[in-house]
């Protein structure tokens, strides 16, 4: 049986769909079994639907103003009623892991207690630099020579999980802020099915402190890679096409230590 992934996005789903590009070419041995998002209107949705994969929304702003008498903090309820639907919907699909790509929702240690360290983001910067928003236009107005994108376990401080694996992109004199963010999506869209890679093969050990790639620690910054690096190879980390073989998650024996946040990306 193969790796059960559920995403949660708010967007496009340009990360999603890159991610099911790379398992319909049987790169990754893994599923989508869902995709959840918190918009309607998400483009991610209805890639979703075209590939027949569960697509739900649930909608945050249907909490906005539900009263909760036990909630001493009014803003806690429709945050805590919200998480407890989403919460639901994605134990209902069984997920070895869930993979924020874009979800634009501040998630509390408890939401994400019950997933910490299975769940993970990518964020457009090299952490632990520019954690946060507006990371292109950031990185310009410093000067920033490189710039690139990191996939993390997600804790409870924004942006400060350990690092799995970053993609380092040149930043060009005449870059702005929208070029850059090309470039890194470019990154992007190689990097979050590396990741992902490694994890179905058995080969990550996620943790909310460290990190452990074919059984030796990671640094802090994670493997990385150029951008030219990772076009040259299969999420499977070959040159060439991989063996058809599926290796498969181990399932029901995640560590459930530590605490996560969302990504980076949204106002509460």
């Amino acid at each position: 049986m193969s790796c059960r992934v559920v995403v949660l996005l708010s967007g496009r789903g340009s990360n999603l769909q890159a991610l099911l590009a790379n398992i319909e070419r049987h790169d990754i041995p893994a599923e989508v079994v869902g995709v959840i998002s918190n918009r309607p209107g998400a483009g991610g949705l209805a890639i979703a639907r075209a590939a027949g994969i569960t697509a739900a929304c649930i909608d945050h702003r249907q909490y906005a103003k539900e009263p909760n008498a036990r909630a001493p903090d009014a803003e806690a309820s429709p945050r805590a009623s919200f998480e407890r639907v989403l919460s639901t919907t994605i134990d209902a699909l069984e997920p070895d892991v869930v993979l924020l790509a874009g979800f634009m929702r501040i998630l509390t240690p408890e939401f994400v207690r019950h997933y910490s360290p299975r769940l993970l983001n990518i964020h457009p910067s090299l952490l632990p630099d520019h954690r946060g928003l507006d990371t292109h236009a950031r990185a310009l107005a410093r000067g920033d020579p490189i710039h690139g994108a990191s996939v993390h376990v997600v804790t409870p401080e924004l942006d400060a999980g350990p690092v799995i694996a970053q993609v380092v992109v040149p930043v060009m004199t005449d870059d702005d802020p929208e070029s850059l963010a090309q470039r890194v999506q470019q990154g992007e869209h190689l990097l979050y099915p590396t990741v992902l890679a490694w994890y179905a093969d058995g080969r990550l050990e996620l943790g909310a402190e460290q990190i452990r790639l074919d059984a030796n620690v990671l640094p802090v910054t994670g493997m990385r890679f150029a951008l030219d690096e990772l076009s040259a190879l299969t999420p499977r980390g070959t040159l060439a096409r991989g063996d058809d073989s599926h290796s498969t998650c181990s399932r029901g024996d995640h560590t459930h230590g530590g605490h996560a946040h969302s990504d980076h990306s949204e106002v509460p």
